[in-house]
């Protein structure tokens, strides 16, 4: 299973932490057999939790894809002025705790937009997440139009990684980056752009098909 590399250190400490109890547990006995049992669905998370499946497929410059994995917890119309400049459609998908949590450009183009936000840890399946909490933003000019993807933290997130800054061509479908342990991605489209998913819809970063392009 391929792991992203943010979670290498993480899986390491899980491991090791595991085997000092297992070799506790083998000199000592007793209490120490309760602390391999509390560890050891925890150590088996961790690499479950930083697990970075292949995807890959033809590019499909008509079509806006899922960034993230999880569950579409929001659609709706927001003015969103520091990047689309006005109107856009805003597709939210929650990731918990057992989602894929790295993070896939839906679009092919051109980084022209990035802005780090410090804020709140709000619970990130509520609205206002997406203005209070703490978040990074990109802005990428595809050939057909904007679209900017916004990583928010949440309840548990206090770390987001983003790859690319303004000028880097990114490719749909490839990497964008990941927020460890839970939160939301927000995708802003402009108006115009069909909407292809509905609230509760379960979502795969670089298959699932959030919006299309009008031809």
């Amino acid at each position: 299973m391929k792991l992203a590399p943010e979670g290498r250190p993480f899986v390491l400490i899980g491991a090791a932490v595991l085997g000092g109890l297992l070799a506790g547990t083998a000199a000592f006995g007793g209490l120490w057999w309760i602390g391999v049992a509390l560890w050891t669905p925890l150590a088996v998370w961790v690499p479950v939790f930083f697990r970075d499946p292949v995807r890959t497929g033809p590019p499909r410059p008509a079509l806006v894809l899922a960034p993230a994995d999880g569950k579409v917890v929001s659609i709706e119309q927001v003015h969103e002025p520091d990047y689309m400049g006005g109107l856009a459609t805003r597709v939210s998908v929650f990731m918990n705790i057992f989602s894929v949590h790295v993070n896939r450009h839906p679009v092919t183009g051109v980084v022209e937009y990035r802005d780090y936000r410090p804020g709140k840890f709000l619970n990130a399946t509520l609205d206002k997440a997406s203005a209070d909490n703490e978040c990074m933003s990109l802005g990428v000019r595809s050939e057909r139009g904007p679209v900017l993807i916004r990583q928010i933290a949440g309840l548990v997130a206090r770390r987001i990684v983003t790859d690319h800054v303004p000028g880097d061509a990114v490719h749909q479908g490839r990497r964008l980056g990941m927020i460890r342990f839970g939160s939301r991605v927000d995708t802003f489209l402009p108006p115009g752009v069909s909407i292809k998913v509905r609230v509760s819809d379960t979502a795969v970063a670089g298959k699932t098909i959030l919006a299309e392009w009008p031809q």
